[in-house]
This record gives C-alpha cells, structure tokens and sequence, in this order.
C-alpha cells in the first residue's frame, strides 16, 4: 500500500514559540506550512513558561520612552558570552529582533506589553540596563481560540493558584497584599469570579497570561492564515536529496506515517533536551546518572530534534560553561501522588527568605537571577560534597505575609505541605535544622549573624537588594531594603530545592539565518532550527529574563524569511 504524502513548502517540527514564530512568519510571506507536535497538546514548554522575551531596542519600550541601541546590547552580550560570543549570530538577533517584533505586533494576533522595571539580570555590566528590554504577550482572551482551545497545553499547574494563571508585576503584588489592601482584595476577587465562571463553562481558564497568552496568540495567528498544527505527530526521520538537501520527514501520525515534502525546508523547534537522561547524563555536571534533575519542561522534550540533525550529520555545540538555565525547582506533593515541579522565580527575593545548604551556611545572593543561584549552589556543594540541594528558609511571619515556594501567602492554609513533607517546620532555628538535617550551630549562627545587617536593611556579606534586577522582585513597600529584613519571629520554615532548568543552551550549531551547520561548518540545505533546539547565543550565560523567547521568535522570523528568499 502506498504511504500517504503531504506536500507544503515549510515544514515545522514543534509547537513552542520558536516554531509557531517560524510558521506564522514564513505563511505570511506567502508559503505553506504545517506545523507537527508529537504530544496531543501545542505550545511546548513555552506554553508553560512565564512568556517573557528579551528583545534590546523593542518597540514597546521605545514607545515608553526607554532609550537604548544596538551598540549598547552588543556590549552587553559580548560581556555576558565572553569567549563564547558569536558576533554575527548576536548581530542578526540584534537586527532582526525589534524587526520581529514590529511584524508580529501590526500583522498577528501577538501583542506585546513592556516590562519597564524589569531589569537585565546583570545591569551594572557593560551595557546592562535597569528596564526595557524584556517584554511578555498581552493577556489573551482563550474564547478567540473557539475548539482550538481544547489542544493548547495549560500551564504549569505549580505556578498557578488553583489553576488561575496570575501574570507578573502589579498584579502578583495585588495576590500578596490581598489581605492587607481592599483595593487587592476587590481585584483578586473580580478575577476569581472571571476564573469560576470559565471553569464553569469552559472546564478550563480563559484569560491565558504569560506563556500560555504568548502560545494562545501565535496560535491563533497560525488558524488565521491556514497553517494547521497536527498534534500526536512525531517525526522519526528527515527525508534528503541525492545532493543531501533536506526535504521533508517521515511523520508518525495516529493514521500511520506520512511522507512530508517541504520545498523550501524543515525547522527544527523541538524544545530542546531537558527531559533526555541520556544527554543529561553527558552534559549535566551535577547529573552523574542523568536523573538528579527537575525539570517543569514537558515530557515530550527528549531531543528529538538534535538526533533528528545529528542523523543527517549536524554539528552539535556542547562546549558552552553551562549546558542548560539553571533554576531552583521544589517539588511539591500532588494530589494524584506525584510530584510536581516548582521553579523559585519570585520568593528568593523577598525581604526575610534566605537560603543555606546542610552545612547551614548561605551561599550566595539569594535575590540575584535563577541561573547565578544555581551556578552558586553547584560552586558550594563541590566543596562541601553531598546532596546538590539548597533549603529556602523562613520566619513565620514572612511565611503568612509573602509564601515560600509553592506555599501560598495568608489565607491560604499550608498544613498539608507540612503533613506531605514539603514545608519542613522547627520552633527554633536549631530545631528547624535538624529537621532538615543541617548543622544547628553554624545555622543558628548563619541567622543571627544576617539578622544584625539585616535589622538596617543591609546584607554585607552577600549585598541582596543592592542591584535594580534585585529590587525589581523584592517587596517595594518593604523599607529601607525591598530585600532584606530578619528572620525572627518563630516558627521557622525551610523548603528544599534541587537543581532544575528553564531549557537547554546545548543544541544545533547554526549561522546567522538560523541554517543548521554539519560537522564541517557548512549549512545543511533546506534545515534551519529556533527555539532551545539551537545552539544559544547567550554563550552559557543568562543575561536577562526571557533570553531564550526572544531569540525563539526572532530566530523563527529569521528562518522564515531566509527561506522566502527575502532580505528583511
């Protein structure tokens, strides 16, 4: 029996916001695509994310007046990747990124808001900025979704209060001070109810934020200009020439395999590889089996698209000094008895939280970026030996007023954590260490040595709340620091964290027009990659929030429109 064919110009393998990017940029420029998940779900990791992109030079922020160039972000990432920066990579991102975003912002459905306080991670560097760069997908209302709505993933289900996605900025101070402010507490009502009805009449939120929004409206833009995404659509092979060009794949589909012909080419926008144990285990210093990792991305993240390259003779970049964006994960106990994964954006910085490991010692400033805190905690452990797993550490007080973890703020009841084993809980600080098996001595002192700055507002051993991205985080009523304050109201809690990922930087070798390079350095023919399935151009580092989105949608911009033929 003949195999069944399908003919398109464009073919995309994944549904995050690299491939949707890709696929929504290349349909306007007149080719046909189609889109191919393996899950029964779109929207990839991205879908899960907090949605921002980091994009220099952005129009949002040009609109708010935000003065920045491309000289200046040049800088800035030459800083940040040292050895590995990959100028002409970085110059195209830098050049097409406030490209992008002006075509999707006037010809899309995707619409941006400005994070102006959100600033780079490391903003006294060299070009570093307080504000600007970073910027996240407009609510979406999922209704403009009609059917479609049913196959978008839903979000993280850690990060979300009782399935409700919360967006960032005024609106979590809204959730944190809901006991303390009627003006709070009228808004956290009002969505509430909004939240109740959806799930009353749709089984599902409605008002998508952050990833799931940027998800929901790429998406939308896809059905609007005919490009079909086909879910439970693996891709097991790429099809090449006899020249060795590629030009389409063999997809397994719940009616058996399809042979996809792609005239002008395949991307590759699979998500990366935080779900593979196996080039976890190669690649992840701290993964000695390849299991000793959280990840929130999705299951389905395994690195097919590497293999997919590496089979017809990719180059793969895995010398970067960090493999993946490292991020403290707790895992929370389901209801279903499993565990679930919750990534520590916002709590690190709160004014009271410290962290320490078993030797009862700090070990960083808890306050700056996800990725430092890692690189941090993995110095630390190195030289203590033992567990790679920090504790987040508490008063009560702090406990009721901001949460800790997946442990919501007053009212919120937190018994049940206590009861599972999450929420580790001691009368005093000694007790509390030996509840987490730390060193009582060296802990009591860690805290009482912290509480004397910490009474001022200050931190002189580890400066937290001493940079704008510190601040950004913190609690701005909190006064003399937004950071810092003492731990001493008992009870005492602590939450312990493992090592976790926001998505790999190890991937596809790739040029300026997103091409996918072999192991000679020369661009494979008709195959392009965005998303965590290219090599990042951050150099290993992590320079600012949303360094991986942005350059997922510019790169996708970029694939598109090489493959169109066309020069902007």
């Amino acid at each position: 029996m003949a195999r069944e064919t399908h003919d398109c110009d464009v073919l995309v393998v994944g549904s995050g916001a690299g491939g949707l990017a890709s696929a929504v940029s290349a349909a306007h420029r007149g080719l046909k695509v189609l889109v191919v998940e393996k899950e029964p779900v779109f929207g990839g990791t991205t879908a899960r994310s907090g949605g921002w992109m980091w994009v220099p030079n952005n129009a949002p922020a040009a609109r708010a007046g935000v003065v920045d160039s491309l000289d200046k972000a040049k800088a800035y990432l030459k800083h940040e990747t040292g050895a590995h920066f990959d100028e002409a990579r970085v110059d195209a991102f830098l050049e097409a990124g406030p490209k992008a975003v002006e075509f999707f912002e006037q010809q899309t459905s995707l619409q941006f808001d400005l994070g102006p306080t959100f600033a780079d991670y490391h903003p006294g560097a060299p070009g570093g900025m307080d504000g600007g760069r970073s910027i996240v997908a407009r609510p979406f209302d999922g209704r403009e979704l009609g059917g479609e709505i049913r196959r978008l993933r839903p979000p993280l289900s850690e990060i979300t209060f009782l399935g409700m996605m919360i967006g960032s900025g005024k609106e979590l101070l809204h959730f944190f001070n809901v006991m303390r402010s009627p003006v709070s507490a009228f808004f956290v009502a009002r969505l509430f109810v909004k939240f109740l009805r959806d799930m009353a009449f749709h089984g599902r939120p409605m008002r998508l934020m952050n990833g799931n929004a940027l998800v929901g409206r790429l998406a939308k833009s896809c059905f609007d200009k005919g490009v079909p995404i086909w879910t439970r659509a693996a891709v097991r092979q790429l099809i090449r020439d006899d020249r060795g060009a590629v030009v389409g794949a063999l997809v397994e589909t719940v009616k058996g395999t399809v042979e996809i012909r792609a005239a002008k080419g395949v991307v590759l926008a699979a998500g990366g590889f935080p779900q593979d144990p196996v080039r976890r285990k190669a690649l992840f210093g701290h993964a000695g089996s390849g299991h000793e990792h959280a990840s929130p991305a999705p299951p389905g993240n395994t690195g097919d698209g590497l293999r997919l390259g590496e089979a017809v003779g990719a180059g793969i970049d895995t010398d970067l000094p960090n493999a993946a964006a490292w991020v403290p994960i707790s895992r929370p106990l389901r209801r279903d008895g499993t565990l679930g994964t919750f990534p520590h954006f916002v709590d690190r910085s709160k004014p009271g939280v410290i962290a320490v490991t078993r030797s009862g010692r700090r070990f960083c400033n808890e306050a700056d970026s996800y990725h430092d805190f890692g690189q941090s905690l993995t110095r630390r452990i190195a030289e203590e030996g033992g567990e790679i797993c920090a504790f987040f550490v508490c008063d009560h007080h702090v406990l009721r007023k901001y949460g800790l973890g997946h442990v919501k703020p007053a009212p919120v009841p937190y018994g049940r954590h206590i009861r599972t084993g999450y929420l580790f809980r001691g009368e005093t600080p000694e007790a509390l260490a030996r509840e987490i098996g730390a060193d009582p001595e060296r802990f009591a002192e860690t805290i009482r040595a912290y509480n004397v700055g910490a009474r001022n507002g200050e931190d002189p051993e580890y400066g937290r709340g001493t940079t704008s991205y510190n601040r950004s985080l913190g609690d701005p009523e909190h006064k003399p620091n937004p950071c810092v304050a003492p731990l001493e109201q008992g009870p005492f809690y602590a939450v312990k964290v493992v090592m976790g990922d926001l998505g790999t930087f190890a991937g596809l070798r790739c040029n300026q027009h997103a091409q996918v390079l072999g192991e000679d350095g020369r661009p494979i023919s008709g195959l392009y990659a965005a998303g965590n399935d290219a090599a990042s151009i951050m150099g290993g580092n992590y320079p600012g929030g949303g360094i991986t989105l942005g350059p997922a949608i510019t790169f996708g911009y970029i694939a598109a429109r090489h493959m169109s033929g066309a020069n902007a």
